[in-house]
């Protein structure tokens, strides 16, 4: 259908119409186009590059609870972080088992230790004491070895990307920890939280090395029994152990994100980059959609003379708006995948999952079409007069 044969056309025919007219005024003029385009690529890749590093750094905080394999923790009270705190005793473990729904409870043990350099000082590791032969707790990423040599005597398990830091280990290198005597048999790679990276050895070697008693424990982990709803296990091993704080894997993991989030500056810091980001595509795409409107203000003047009504320029502006989100929302989700491959490392990964990015785009679809309003605004008061003037 012609513009000209607007008037008394069908509903979907003006959509139709002003669909068409939106786009080629949209690529009549490149220069505005692209610099629309550049605001919302910007927006999306800011805002995607600091969602993806927020959750980065959470998935390091809560990577020991999502991959320790236990349905339930058993930790010191007022726990909300995964580290080392008052020690639980062999009656918690005991009692642990006893519970109807239990179907395994193990030990586990978490504290920071000191590696002695060859070149003199030494290098912290956060020592992980894990019982053999289930060992409960990791380790995982395994890059060299795997879990059953820990059983060996002496024998550690150190992160991978740490191994020039700890004075170029390899596999069968000798270490003193804590002024033990230690072997590396295996690497991980990635374990690495805010503190120290992971070190793994057998409950016997580690409670050595951190001058622990045997009947003491930093966690209890609990695998719960075919059937066995992990949530009801959790609270009768609350009732039976009031003196210790139960928790779900997801529970726990929750305690971790929401301590991360109140009580530290992480979700302020990375929120409002995420905003600034979201803040200036809009002002981009609004102050370039208005200066379109302002350029083009005769032609909306014609549209209007012959028979366009101002929610019909409305439909104008939405589809363009959404051109421009979705456009630019596949150019910034590319770009913004491309630096996470790139710039991935043990350190810190960007975690983009699927669920961020299919948000991008209704996000962008939403800040586009809000920033159109102020050229709405504009054209109620477009006179069809004005054509003649």
């Amino acid at each position: 259908m012609s513009v000209q044969g607007l008037a008394g056309a069908s509903a979907w025919s003006r959509w139709r119409t002003m669909a068409g007219v939106g786009v080629r005024m949209m690529f009549h003029d490149r220069l505005k186009l692209l610099g629309t385009l550049t605001g919302v690529v910007f927006a999306c890749l800011l805002s995607n590059q600091q969602a993806g590093t927020f959750l980065g750094l959470l998935g390091k905080n809560v990577m020991f609870i999502e991959n320790a394999s236990a349905d339930v923790w058993i930790a010191p009270p007022f726990t909300r972080q995964f580290q080392g705190g008052k020690l639980l005793s062999d009656a918690v473990l005991n009692q642990a088992r006893a519970t109807p729904g239990v179907a395994w409870a193990e030990p586990l043990l978490l504290q920071t230790a000191q590696v002695q350099l060859p070149t003199g000082g030494s290098e912290p590791v956060s020592l992980v004491g894990t019982r053999a032969p289930r060992f409960a707790g990791g380790p995982w990423n395994l890059v060299a070895g795997d879990a059953p040599v820990l059983a060996q005597p002496l024998a550690m398990i150190f992160e991978d990307s740490e191994r020039e830091k700890v004075g170029g280990l390899n596999l069968g290198s000798v270490r003193e920890v804590n002024g033990h005597r230690v072997q590396v048999r295996g690497f991980t790679w990635g374990l690495l939280p805010f503190g120290p990276a992971y070190a793994f050895a057998e409950e016997t070697l580690a409670r050595e090395v951190l001058g622990l008693p045997a009947d003491k424990h930093t966690f209890v982990l609990v695998g719960a029994a075919a059937g066995q709803s992990p949530e009801m296990l959790a609270e009768e091993l609350q009732r039976r152990l009031p003196q210790t704080k139960v928790m779900t894997r997801g529970q726990y993991r929750g305690e971790v994100i929401k301590y991360l989030l109140t009580a530290t500056a992480i979700g302020i810091s990375f929120g409002t980059s995420t905003l600034f980001g979201l803040l200036v595509g809009f002002v981009t795409v609004a102050l370039s959609m208005f200066s379109s409107v302002i350029d083009n203000i005769r032609q909306f003047g014609t549209l209007k003379a012959i028979g366009a009504t101002t929610w019909d320029l409305a439909k104008l502006l939405f589809v363009q708006s959404c051109v421009y989100a979705l456009t630019g929302s596949v150019i910034g989700l590319f770009l913004v995948t491309r630096i996470a491959e790139v710039s991935r490392n043990p350190n810190l990964a960007i975690v983009l999952p699927p669920w961020l990015l299919a948000s991008t785009a209704g996000t962008m679809v939403l800040l586009c079409v809000s920033a159109s309003f102020l050229s709405l605004l504009r054209l109620r008061k477009v006179e069809p007069a004005m054509v003649f003037r």
